[in-house]
Formats: structure tokens, sequence, C-alpha cells
């Protein structure tokens, strides 16, 4: 089943005994990997607890090195300044994005804090294999190499994969762009690393993020379109809730029929959203092959005068203009958000985009609509991955920190914040799989 966004952290009942109190734990922690430091003050209203029964999680998620705590500042209020807790961001997992010409791996600690990020360009559309042997490698770099006094404990690995997921089993059903069919890829990198693995569709992954960190934040009726050089894929929250559909493939909007298309899309089906509003038909004008997702807002500005340029960029909003229309009907959003490429191509002008789908919706539906670029820009399905990942120490902090596998990865003392990361691209002109 494809994961909806982490939920907010829950009211505590008490900590009566051991179930609730790792109830009352995970609520605390998981307040404060998604909303940043609180005092000890603020958490007692948030979750409805008592003062000592904050102290004593607060002061075992210090213990657990799970959190830390800063001193007061002055108030003007009555009482003691209350301390502030902070979710330690020395302890992580590693994110995954396989795509058609790159794998990206980043280092994500709690807060969503990036630590690092790289994107290893690839010759060819890597293998499940040669995904796998990517990542450790690049992994034992990072081992071996420290640049930072500071290690991250990592606690678990996500995957964000441009396809169809089952989560449950960490298997790929079907990635058309990527070439990879019922394949199993959560236990061929957990054997590898020794960690924990999950395994979700990369656009869920995005509107996770952007829901808890970005620009969907707070938001709960949300169409959200990823793309990249694997496609478009889609996430959408109605209530608050994702969209699964029977087998966890909900929300598939990458298929969904685009006006006039008639080239054969990669699932096999003709007229594709994908087929029509595509990075490669981008980079086909730009002269590129392949580009940093960072690099193409720069590219397509440096290009903003080449007539094919400015004709395909146009042609393609208007494509997107009219099949997000289509969206609105169907789910009347609050807001739409476009994260990848997609994010490039509206760069200039939102807003011109949002008149375009208001001139093609039935109008009553996209009256309160707002549109907008996902903020968390290249760290997006890096953050979405990772949160897959934390979920299971969010949910028994003293049981994974205690007893789960961990593994040392240096970091480089970035600021807290997803925004944040050691980027850079690593070129390789040989496959994964020869450069081990």
């Amino acid at each position: 089943m494809t994961p909806g966004p982490a939920p907010r952290a829950p009211h505590g009942l008490g900590t009566g005994n051991d179930q609730t109190r790792r109830h009352n734990l995970s609520a605390v922690l998981t307040t404060l990997h998604h909303d940043g430091d609180h005092t000890r003050a603020h958490l007692t209203r948030r979750l409805g607890l008592n003062r000592s029964t904050i102290s004593a999680l607060v002061g075992e998620l210090v213990d657990l090195g799970l959190a830390y705590e800063t001193a007061a500042t002055a108030h003007a209020g009555v009482g003691r300044p209350s301390p502030h807790v902070h979710p330690d961001p020395s302890v992580g997992v590693i994110a995954v994005n396989p795509d058609t010409d790159a794998v990206t791996i980043g280092l994500v600690g709690l807060g969503g804090t990036v630590h690092r990020r790289m994107r290893v360009e690839t010759a060819t559309v890597p293998t499940v294999a040669e995904t796998v042997a990517l990542v450790e490698r690049v992994i034992a770099d990072w081992t071996a190499t420290a640049i930072a006094t500071t290690p991250v404990r990592i606690v678990g690995v996500g995957v964000a994969v441009p396809g169809l997921v089952r989560t449950e089993s960490g298997v790929v059903t079907m990635a058309p762009h990527l070439g990879w069919r019922d394949a199993p890829v959560a236990a061929p990198l957990g054997a590898a690393l020794g960690l924990p693995v999950a395994v979700t569709n990369d656009a869920h992954a995005g509107a996770i993020a952007e829901s808890l960190y970005g620009a969907a934040r707070g938001v709960r009726d949300l169409v959200y379109l990823n793309g990249s050089s694997g496609g478009i894929g889609g996430g959408v929250l109605v209530g608050g809730l994702p969209l699964r559909g029977a087998r966890g493939f909900g929300a598939e909007l990458g298929h969904t029929r685009a006006p006039g298309a008639t080239i054969v899309c990669h699932c096999g089906r003709t007229g594709c959203l994908e087929t029509e509003v595509s990075l490669d038909r981008l980079l086909a004008v730009l002269g590129r092959t392949s580009i940093d997702l960072d690099e193409l807002d720069a590219a397509l500005t440096g290009h903003a005068t080449d007539p094919s340029v400015r004709h395909e960029v146009e042609r393609q909003l208007d494509v997107l203009s009219s099949v997000l229309s289509d969206y609105v009907s169907v789910f009347e959003p609050e807001r739409i958000v476009l994260g990848g490429f997609l994010g490039s191509l509206i760069a200039g002008g939102a807003d011109t985009l949002l008149d375009r789908v208001r001139a093609g919706a039935f109008a009553p539906l996209a009256d309160d609509l707002t549109i907008t670029r996902a903020q968390l820009r290249s760290r997006l399905l890096l953050v979405g991955a990772a949160e897959l990942a934390f979920a299971p120490l969010l949910a028994d902090p003293a049981g994974v920190a205690k007893s789960g596998p961990t593994l040392q990865v240096p970091s480089t003392n970035s600021d807290p914040g997803p925004a944040n990361s050691d980027s850079a691209v690593w070129a390789s002109d040989t496959s994964p799989s020869s450069a081990r």
C-alpha cells in the first residue's frame, strides 16, 4: 500500500503502561521531527500531557540520542523559561531515487535535514543490481572520507521509484522507463547495507515531503505532479488522506490522456500526459541529453530568446494546463504543486498557468485554486523517501533506537532544514556495476 503523509503527533493519554508510554514517546518525537524545535511548555500544551510526563519523555529521547535540549530564552511571562527541545539531526536515513539517467543518493537527518546529496549520472538506464552496487559504493565512499567530525547514525533506507510499487513487500511491479518489472528492491538493497529498506512511488514521496515540509504544508486537498526524466507521477490528498486505489497504485496522473496526443507511451497506451509534457523534449531543444534539475532553470533562462525553446515551453504549458483543468473537475483541489522539471516550466510565471487552468476548468471549482512550485526542489524526493524510512523509528523510538541495526556515516555539518544539502554531481562513463 502506498503511504500518505506521516500523521501529525497524536494526543497522549497518560503513561499508565508500556503501550501508552510508547505512544507518547512517538507523539513527542513525531512532533519534533515534523514541526521542528519546541519548548517543553509548548509540548505540554500541544500534546495534552502534564509537565512531569513531558520532562520524562524528553529525557528519554535525549538519552536515546534522538533529541537534544538548548537553554531556555528569556521571556516576559510568569514562571521559569522552558528549555527548547530539538530533533537530533545526527540520527538519519539514506534516501535513494533511481531514474533513467542517474541515481540520486542523500543522507537525511531527523527534522528533514539534508546533510548530503549526490547525483550519480549513469551511461545507461540502471538495473536494480546496478543501483544497489552504486549505492553501496557511494555509502562506502562517504564512510571512508569523513569531511566532518559528527557522524550520522543511520537507521534505515528509503527508496523513491518512478513506477508502481508494492510498498509492503518492497517490490516494483512496473517502472516502464527503468525497465523494472516485478523487481525486488528492498531485499537486495537491505542485504547490501544491512539496514531495513522501504520503497515507494516517487510522486507519492514528493507529495509526502511537500505536505510536511514544503509548499503544501497544512493543505488537505492537493494534487501534486512530479516531472523527471522517468516521466510524470502524481499524488493526491483528499481531506488530508492519500488517494491510494484498490492496490495502492492510485493517482497515476502521468498516464491520463492529453488532448491531441498521439505518441505511444512506455506503458503501451497512446496519448499519455508524460509523452507530451516531457523533460526529454525540453532537453532536445536545449541540446542536452541529461541535466541536474538544479541547473534546468538556468538553462531555460539562458535560452529564453531561442524560438525553439520558447515554442516548446509554451506547447508543454498548454498541454499541462488542459490536463490540470480536468484534475480540478475531478478532485477540486485547494492547491496544485508542481515538482521536478514541471516546476522549472512555471518558474517564470505560475499565475499564467493558473489563468489557463481556470479558463479551462468548471469555473466554481477553480475559484480558490492556487498553483505553486514545490519548495524542496532537488531535495524533494530524498526528503519524501526518507519519511518512509523514518516511520518505524517515529512509531517506536525506544525499540528502534535500542535494538535496530545502524550504520555510521559522516555528515557535512549543514544547517538544519530540508533546503540545505551537500550537492554534487558525479558523472560516470561506465555503468554502476563496473564502477564498484
